[in-house]
């Protein structure tokens, strides 16, 4: 039987670069006191494009380093490397670990007035994850999922309200609106950086998912938040440490101060 996070324990959050930064504001909101550690795996960035016996060994080896800082809980913040790796991070960790897919599929089904568009990376395209999470739920729902790898890089470039990004979204997104989606699944962490140019595109008429927001919420009802003084978040990298300080900074809208470049394997 997993143990429950300790409240002193600080939870883990693991992405393949900044998107994941996206659950770590989510989770900061939802628990304000409590301590928490991002692992963006810069060196290795994106998880999209890659096969996923290469995507569960990376998300081992963060994982290994998260539990020698001694987190109490793991969240997977990186769609793809929960359709991965979850099951194996799940059976091979003694803390709870949380992935992103299925918080967002369950807010997805009970959203939806029956058809539901996914934008992903091409790995979770391909892995039907939010197809199979959300018809699990409710079978009669009809899911289109649809890769926009190069969200990403607008992401992690810090382009997401340009308008080379609108251009993008409206290419990505014009399919998914032609079959008459009610609610869209933004199915990569690092598609809420977007989330106001995506908005712009897909109308009022459309309801998003954040997944990010739909996991913060998953985690708020495990971790009792206990009141205390302000906690101290830390922040590791693997590569490109300055680039993700200058990312992360504007995007939270605070200073990044603890920041460390760290190796895995």
């Amino acid at each position: 039987m997993r143990r429950e996070t300790a409240p002193s324990s600080a939870i883990g959050i693991f992405d393949s670069g900044v998107g994941g930064l996206t659950v770590f504001r989510e989770v900061a909101r939802a628990l304000p006191h409590h301590p928490l550690i991002y692992l963006g795996d810069s060196a290795r960035v994106p998880y999209g494009t890659k096969s996923p016996d290469i995507v569960r060994r990376y998300s081992m080896q963060a994982a290994n380093h998260l539990l020698q800082r001694g987190i109490g809980m793991l969240i997977v913040a990186c769609n793809t490397a929960t359709s991965a790796a979850l099951p194996a991070l799940q059976e091979a960790l003694d803390i709870p670990v949380i992935g992103v897919i299925e918080p967002g599929a369950r807010a997805a089904a009970e959203k939806t007035r029956g058809r539901v568009g996914v934008i992903a990376t091409e790995g979770t395209v391909n892995s039907k994850a939010y197809t199979k999470a959300i018809q699990a739920i409710n079978p009669r729902t009809e899911v289109i999922e649809a890769a926009a790898p190069l969200f990403v890089a607008l992401a992690e470039e810090g382009w997401a309200n340009t308008h080379v990004a609108r251009e993008v979204a409206e290419i990505y997104l014009e399919p998914l609106l032609d079959a008459g989606i009610d609610t869209l699944v933004l199915g990569c962490t690092h598609y809420p950086i977007l989330r106001s140019t995506i908005e712009h595109v897909v109308g009022d008429q459309v309801t998003i998912v954040d997944s990010a927001e739909t996991t913060a919420e998953c985690v708020r009802r495990i971790v009792v938040d206990s009141p205390n003084e302000e906690p101290l978040h830390t922040f590791l990298v693997t590569d490109a440490a300055e680039r993700f300080r200058r990312i992360a900074s504007e995007f939270l809208e605070r200073d990044i101060e603890r920041l460390e470049l760290v190796t895995l394997g």
